[in-house]
């Protein structure tokens, strides 16, 4: 929780160098020019067409489809783009890797001389867009490019735009875990909790994967993971029960409507007294479509706790000593471990002792004339004295 807030205030300067010295710099030109080799093939198709010469200008406009329209080595024309997200940041850059690498410099001399921080050589990478993938934030960076992609009105409409992607590796690495020799194979470390625990920690732990990768294209990827997640769980369930997977199906398979359709599904449910709803556990359901809708965000959540003091501040509010019952200034006695107050004779402890171990507490709430006593004996009357740590909160 504190990374974040920390890493954001200390590159809050990164963030200013780089908008008011390279953005400036880096940024020109409002739009690329016109590519004359396509202007010159679409002015020909365009003359064959108005004179009705039709014949061969299909052929000619699928191969004005494969240029640019735009002079993609406009030397006038410059785009540089930031985000930063805590101490993780990216750079795209619309220009030649020479000034990409005069950019990385300047960044690192700056990092360096005013931060006294270094790049990362293995991390700080110079890719091009369309041939390599871009690290950012767990995604891959791509910028898309396919001629064949077409909008209603016949133009190219993914050329040049960015995409983000699941990467291999990470699916990879997820499927790890559950995999013994190449195959899925039974938790056992989970095999000792209930069926409703092992299947709510399954689905919670591919639901958060698959959340967090929403935004991927290539989101269906993680059907490889969820396939070895799903043998996994039927077959810790399997070894807990000492039956076959087929029997597990047989036991919990389940149909459930979610917004994309019925699923099948396995479920757990626990049946609990009357008045309460019975506790439902769910593996399967989670679509690996692709959001494409945009989700408002809602920092404004319902309270799900009751909010209430803690046992201690109540015990301090309300004012009496939990030896003698005198309503009076308290203050609170502690001690380090339970254990200490259970070794030997029980018969032998003193009386706030036994108290404290038999209620399991290592707190005890008492006046001052009993605090007194409990540190130096049964001397009742003391000159005030320095208080331990233990013993400073009132």
């Amino acid at each position: 929780m504190l990374s974040p807030l920390l890493s954001n205030i200390y590159l809050d300067r990164l963030d200013k160098y780089v908008e008011k010295e390279l953005l400036p710099a880096y940024n020109r030109g409002e739009r690329r020019r016109p590519y004359l080799p396509y202007m010159r093939a679409h002015k020909a198709v365009w003359k064959l067409e108005k004179n009705r010469q039709r014949e061969g200008t299909r052929q000619m406009r699928r191969e004005l489809q494969k240029l640019p329209s735009r002079d993609p080595f406009d030397p006038e024309f410059r785009r540089l783009r930031y985000v930063r997200y805590c101490d993780d940041w990216l750079l795209g850059f619309t220009g030649t890797r020479r000034e990409a690498g005069e950019i990385k410099d300047k960044l690192g001399t700056f990092l360096s001389g005013q931060l006294r921080l270094r790049l990362s050589e293995p991390k700080t990478l110079i890719t091009h867009g369309r041939t390599q993938a871009a690290r950012f934030l767990g995604y891959e960076v791509v910028g898309h490019h396919d001629d064949t992609k077409h909008d209603q009105r016949g133009h190219r409409s993914i050329n040049g735009a960015i995409g983000l992607k699941v990467p291999m590796d990470v699916v990879r690495g997820k499927r790890r875990r559950y995999l013994r020799r190449g195959k899925p194979a039974p938790d056992l470390a989970r095999a000792n909790d209930s069926d409703y625990q092992i299947v709510m920690r399954y689905q919670a732990e591919f639901r958060g994967i698959a959340e967090y990768y929403q935004l991927a294209y290539n989101r269906h990827r993680l059907g490889l993971l969820r396939w070895t997640m799903e043998r996994s769980l039927t077959k810790t369930l399997g070894h807990k029960h000492k039956i076959s997977v087929s029997k597990v199906w047989h036991r919990h398979r389940a149909t459930w409507q979610t917004p994309a359709g019925p699923r099948r599904i396995l479920q757990v449910t626990i049946v609990r007294e009357q008045g309460k709803k019975p506790l439902v556990a769910r593996w399967g359901g989670i679509s690996l479509a692709r959001r494409t809708t945009p989700v408002p965000v809602n920092d404004d959540l319902p309270a799900t706790w009751r909010k209430r003091p803690a046992e201690v501040v109540t015990r301090l509010i309300t004012g009496q000593c939990e030896l003698c019952g005198e309503h009076t200034a308290v203050e609170a006695h502690q001690v380090r471990r339970l254990a200490d107050l259970q070794a030997g004779n029980r018969a032998d402890q003193p009386g706030w002792a036994r108290q404290m171990a038999t209620r399991h507490r290592k707190t005890l709430i008492v006046c001052r004339a009993c605090h007194d006593r409990i540190h130096h004996g049964t001397r009742p009357a003391q000159e005030p004295r320095t208080k331990a740590p233990e013993s400073a909160v009132r």
